[in-house]
């Protein structure tokens, strides 16, 4: 296998997901905006860490971790999950509980942005983003993985816009009332469920009326589908990968991709290595080259302008030579060492989110 190294001057990154605030919560509940800004915090993030990767910012979600979570995820239960867990579709936390811990994961966001003096704040427009990287703070979309706190008659919603949302995925992998999430299976197609509800063809309609945009990458194919035909913004699948490379059920088919670049839309390629693998598994043996085979093919099909990134960090098992977001240098160096030009990185990089983002959000 070819030899990587970083370049010594990296491109800055704008990446479309990553679950740092449930992170946080889960391992820093004393001071996480602290654990953040300061480090070194459990997992893939920090601000030490994001300056060292090139991290310029993104989306940044609040994602409620299903009901029995810290019981399923102890060693002894992980170790016979198998690949990608049982198949199971996973328990839904109830509206109390979800908008318990989601406000908590946003208060931390908001705490991120005060306690920085500057250092990160959070983007309400395309204007924003491009105002810090130019300042050099870190550029922080609102985000909500998964609505499961919002009420049906969404007047959660008018309060989480005025606080910053502008970005939501209605489903994670399980159902809600707006919908069925596509459960975590391999090999499988993504047409596992029953769409979105009325509730969430609501939602999806609300989001567009706010110009918020909405993220394909937990719903599955009917839901995809559904949205595609009411929606009027681009399609956006925040972190999904080519899911005739890898078939698994979170994966985007041909004919989904066909869909995202008629709409002028945008896919983020996921790291982790259950979505990227041909086999689906968690190997030790993954590289970023997994990765820039998911870009390669995401290219041709839904063009140079609608493809980057989309990471997971702090929500799934990177490869190893990535290992957090400190090893970000490395995939734009694999991508150059590719053949990729610097226009074209700069794209993927950053640009094709930008762009995204400003067409739906309208400013």
């Amino acid at each position: 296998m070819q030899s990587l190294r970083p370049d010594a001057v990296s491109l800055p990154v704008f990446d479309g997901h990553n679950d740092l605030l449930m992170r946080l919560w889960l391992s820093h509940q004393d001071d996480p905006a602290s654990a953040f800004l300061n480090g070194p915090a459990a997992g893939q993030m920090d601000l030490p860490r994001v300056r060292q990767g090139g991290f310029a910012g993104g989306l940044f979600a609040a994602y409620v971790p299903s009901a029995g979570f810290a019981a399923r995820n102890a060693p002894a239960v992980k170790k016979n999950r198998g690949v990608l867990g049982c198949n199971e579709i996973e328990p839904t936390p109830g509206r109390k509980e979800a908008l318990e811990i989601t406000l908590s994961m946003i208060a931390t966001l908001l705490r991120i942005e005060q306690q920085s003096a500057g250092a990160a704040r959070i983007c309400r427009t395309a204007a924003d983003i491009r105002h810090c990287m130019q300042q050099g703070a870190i550029a922080m979309v609102m985000h909500i993985e998964g609505a499961e706190a919002l009420d049906e008659d969404l007047a959660l919603l008018e309060v989480l816009y005025a606080a910053g949302l502008r970005t939501l995925g209605p489903l994670w992998s399980r159902p809600n009332i707006f919908g069925d999430g596509v459960p975590f299976r391999f090999p499988s197609s993504p047409d596992i469920g029953n769409g979105l509800t009325e509730a969430g063809l609501r939602l999806v309609r609300a989001c567009n009326a706010k110009r918020i945009m909405v993220d394909l990458s937990h719903m599955d194919e009917k839901g995809f589908w559904q949205t595609a035909e009411i929606s009027n913004a681009p399609l956006v699948a925040s972190h999904s990968n080519a899911h005739a490379l890898c078939p698994q059920s979170r994966n985007l088919t041909d004919r989904q991709l066909a869909a995202i670049r008629e709409t002028h839309g945008f896919v983020g390629v996921n790291f982790g290595t259950s979505f990227l693998r041909s086999d689906g598994k968690k190997a030790a043996d993954a590289t970023v080259l997994d990765i820039v085979r998911h870009v390669d093919y995401l290219i041709e099909k839904v063009g140079e302008d609608n493809v980057g990134f989309g990471s997971d960090f702090d929500g799934t098992t990177l490869p190893p030579d990535m290992k957090d977001v400190a090893g970000l240098p490395l995939l734009v160096s694999a991508l150059r060492e590719r053949g990729y030009s610097q226009p074209l990185l700069e794209k993927v990089c950053y640009g094709n989110w930008i762009r995204v983002l400003e067409a739906t959000w309208g400013e």
